[in-house]
């Protein structure tokens, strides 16, 4: 095998986007603390999905508590390092959270239920794989470069 087919077996797969429900490398982006919060967002966004009546403020009030950190540090981090597409990305942030405080105050106040917390989950789960693979890997490949001085490895496992 020549050094060039060597080379192309070794390329990075073509990243396909998907809204599935479950974390998986796939989503990794090569940034540690991303890709770590990114799996929590996984966890408290399916609790949204799966609520009940019950226990639908309560995970809505969970996934807000998290996106308020997630977003806040991704922030910081394009506002420390001055990552150029700043605004367009933190833009995205904040609509997200305005949703969530609407739907939260809607079931909060009894104007809505689960139904209304799980629609939201889903259509996390349907922005989320495109914000990642477009806003949030051009921030990992920043943070990356900015503290490694090049691109961000990932390994993924195909399980």
């Amino acid at each position: 095998m020549s050094t060039m087919e060597r080379a192309r077996n070794l390329e990075a797969p073509e990243r396909t986007s998907d809204n599935s429900m479950v974390w998986s490398d796939a989503r990794l982006l090569g940034f540690t603390p991303m890709d770590d919060v990114h799996k929590e967002f996984y966890d408290v966004a399916r609790a949204m999905v799966t609520c009940s009546d019950a226990t639908a403020l309560a995970a809505i009030e969970a996934f807000e508590v998290h996106a308020v950190s997630h977003f806040d540090q991704e922030d910081e981090w394009m506002r420390a390092t001055n990552f150029p597409p700043r605004d367009c990305h933190i833009d995205e942030h904040a609509a997200v959270l305005k949703s969530v405080g609407e739907v939260k105050a809607a079931i909060a106040e009894g104007r809505a239920g689960a139904e209304l917390a799980r629609d939201l989950g889903l259509h996390l789960f349907e922005w989320f794989p495109g914000h990642a693979d477009y806003l949030d890997s051009a921030l990992a490949a920043w943070m990356t470069k900015q503290a490694m001085g090049g691109k961000p490895v990932v390994f993924r496992r195909s399980i």
